[in-house]
């Protein structure tokens, strides 16, 4: 349930959030709006004292008679200087003469005269305008004559139609603090009702927002947190590597999760999130009792890997003594270091950087597999980054701040972009450039990818692995790679692998880029396509343009074509809305999950 409230949670949060801001917004501006301006008074005639009643006035029985219908009160008043009565009902008002009894019609002219003995600026009156009904007089439910002023804040005055007497002042201050309180209250048609559904929902949806909140809250915390570490009893934390073979052994505070445990005694797992349930990388395998899965595990833990007991470290708290086997075995606690042997743009924003390891790679590294650059903390001028000539436009459009850092190492992880045995026991790597949050937004440059753009060659970096188990399935079935971005990598790689291998089953490269100036090695797949019968390769550009399509898009209709999609296998690598299409796609059209493999960088 947790995972599904989160995001209900959100995505109410984000509605009732921007109301708030909604109403806050429109709060402070009508308090900052004058309120003199907003009741005109400067356009406003001072009250003038009413004359003595006269004498010669007929009686209020005259005047009740005079009446179209029967009325339910009668009061005296004037109509500019002339005396009159003024009987309600409820059909409306009706206004009699009070010296012959006659009853009097308000006109546009009567209107106009009205108007402007209650207005004292400088504006010339317009032609009243009947209407039967407007939001600017929605207190009073008579038809009203419209008096507009050409004045410097565009008055008008309201003159019932009814009774002669002048309803609402209004002017452009009035409307924009209309404006304001129509968004205030939400009740967008009559601008009255405080109590609408809109403001009552509203209510309702703060309130779940906020009992919810607490409830996923106190959902994240567990009990052992509150107490010291030194207080808590201690475990048993056995590590193994996949084979069965006995790593090491780890006395763990009970409360402590996997990934801290091994941490402090300097096992640092795969990790792009720190430990924070948001990659997913530190996966390990409980060997027994491994327990109910968390939503974090069922977020990034494939359903078949979740049954065998996987689960991930950051989330799997030791109450008791554990089994776990960890994949890398004991090169998760062991260091290399590398020389930068050559770095290459091969696109504006994706550079290939060659790694000469101090010990020479060996089988390990296989096609497809990852290792984590350890990144340390810096502080460095834009400068730093460096770029061809050719690329200056590009990297000119980008909104890099002055200064970039990290301030505190992190890892990140990069897949092999060409096998080890192919680069002569280096490594070889295709790091994309991460700008942040672009038109003046402000959101820092991805910490590994500015850290590898600041790299010569001949500086020394320090990286840990390899890691990963995305590779090919080592069966003759017909096979179709999908990517994008710096997904070329582990792609290229294990299409490099296959074809030198001998393998002759057909393979399709689907790839989608901006444009074939952003695609790397395309020269080197056209002529992998010309040398091998059974290899096609696919570019797709998503640029402007009529052919402008997604890489997904593009594949669409080719895959609806294939005699026997169901026995072909999937190999998908790219940023995350895409392998997310990608799969949905495949779903669709009824490819197997166990046929699709797939890395999608866990960021």
């Amino acid at each position: 349930m947790t995972p599904w409230m989160r995001t209900l949670h959100k995505w109410v949060g984000l509605i009732v959030g921007l109301q708030f801001v909604v109403w806050l917004g429109s709060g402070l501006m009508m308090s900052l709006l004058d309120p003199e301006k907003i009741e005109g008074s400067a356009q406003r005639a001072a009250p003038v004292a009413n004359p003595a009643w006269p004498s010669a006035t007929v009686s209020p029985s005259v005047a009740l008679a005079a009446a179209r219908g029967e009325a339910a009160t009668l009061d005296s008043g004037w109509l500019l200087q002339q005396p009159v009565y003024r009987l309600q009902s409820p059909e409306g008002t009706e206004v009699i003469d009070a010296r012959d009894g006659k009853r009097i019609a308000i006109d546009a002219a009567i209107a106009a005269k009205v108007a402007q003995a209650a207005y004292a600026g400088d504006g010339v009156a317009a032609a009243p305008q009947y209407l039967e009904k407007t939001l600017e007089t929605r207190a009073n439910p008579d038809p009203v004559w419209r008096v507009d002023f050409s004045d410097a804040q565009d008055t008008s005055i309201y003159v019932s139609a009814h009774s002669g007497q002048v309803m609402e002042h209004r002017n452009a201050t009035w409307r924009l603090f209309d404006i304001f309180w129509m968004l205030h209250i939400m009740d967008y048609s009559s601008r009255v009702n405080f109590n609408n559904p809109l403001v009552v929902g509203m209510g309702i949806g703060g309130l779940w927002l906020a009992l919810t909140g607490v409830w996923l809250l106190i959902a994240s915390f567990h009990l052992q947190e509150f107490i010291p570490r030194r207080w808590r009893s201690r475990r048993q934390l056995m590590v193994y590597a996949p084979g069965g073979a006995h790593l090491r052994t780890v006395e763990v505070a009970s409360g402590d999760s996997v990934y801290v445990a091994l941490a402090r005694e300097g096992i640092h797992l795969p990790s792009n999130c720190g430990g924070g349930q948001s990659c997913g990388l530190c996966e390990v395998r409980v060997r027994s009792g491994a327990g109910k899965a968390t939503a974090a595990d069922r977020a990034h833990v494939p359903e078949a890997k979740r049954k065998v007991g996987c689960r991930l470290a950051c989330n799997l708290q030791v109450d008791e003594d554990v089994e776990i086997e960890v994949a890398g075995g004991a090169s998760l606690w062991t260091e290399h270091w590398a020389i930068v042997e050559k770095v290459v743009a091969v696109t504006p924003f994706l550079r290939e950087i060659h790694l000469r390891p101090e010990q020479a790679a060996d089988a390990q590294f296989l096609p497809g597999c990852y290792l984590q650059l350890h990144v340390p903390e810096y502080e460095l001028p834009r400068s730093a980054v460096w770029y061809p000539a050719e690329h200056e436009e590009d990297w000119k459009a980008l909104s890099l701040p002055g200064t970039l850092q990290n301030k505190a190492a992190v890892r990140r992880s990069y897949s092999l972009a060409t096998p080890v045995s192919n680069a002569g026991g280096g490594l070889v790597l295709l790091v994309r450039f991460s700008p942040g949050w672009q038109e003046n937004r402000k959101h820092p440059p991805g910490k590994g990818s500015t850290y590898a753009y600041t790299l010569r060659e001949g500086d020394r970096v320090r990286y840990s692995g390899p890691f990963g188990d995305f590779a090919l399935s080592g069966s003759e079935r017909e096979k179709i790679f999908i990517g994008a971005g710096a997904g070329m990598a582990p792609l290229r790689a294990l299409v490099q692998q296959r074809l030198d291998g001998g393998g002759g089953e057909r393979m399709h490269y689907w790839y989608g880029a901006r444009g074939e100036r952003d695609c790397p090695y395309v020269e080197q797949m056209q002529e992998l396509a010309h040398e091998h019968a059974n290899f096609s390769w696919h570019p797709v550009w998503s640029g402007q343009g009529a052919d402008a399509r997604r890489v997904h898009e593009a594949i669409h209709e080719d895959l609806l074509k294939h005699p026997d999609l169901a026995g072909c296998e999937f190999y998908l690598c790219g940023p995350p809305a895409m392998l997310a299409a990608t799969r949905q796609l495949l779903r669709k059209l009824g490819v197997a999950d166990e046929r699709v493999a797939f890395d999608d960088f866990k960021i």
